[in-house]
């Protein structure tokens, strides 16, 4: 049996409303070359063909149904380390 997570990404410059992407895979190395891509989501495929760097900032344990809840709860910059000030070594 596989083990899903869910991942934040957070795009380094804002996207019309959209400031990160919250999803869930049982393969995140695969998914996010996907995403760099420019595929999977079409959320994704527009950061990319805007040229927005981005990166995965965070990450738990939780497969599509932990992904649900963690959308409906909204304000992902509330559980984004880097909005919320995280510094990186």
């Amino acid at each position: 049996m596989k083990t899903s997570i869910c991942y934040l990404i957070h795009f380094n410059k804002q996207f019309k409303h959209a400031r990160h992407y919250l999803g869930s895979t049982s393969n995140l190395e695969a998914r996010i070359k996907t995403h760099r891509q420019g595929r999977g989501a079409r959320l994704m495929e527009v950061i990319v063909a805007a040229g927005i760097t981005w990166r995965v900032v965070r990450t738990w344990p939780g497969d599509r149904q932990r992904e649900r809840q963690l959308k409906n709860r909204g304000g992902h910059a509330r559980l984004c380390p880097t909005c919320q000030g995280a510094t990186y070594v």
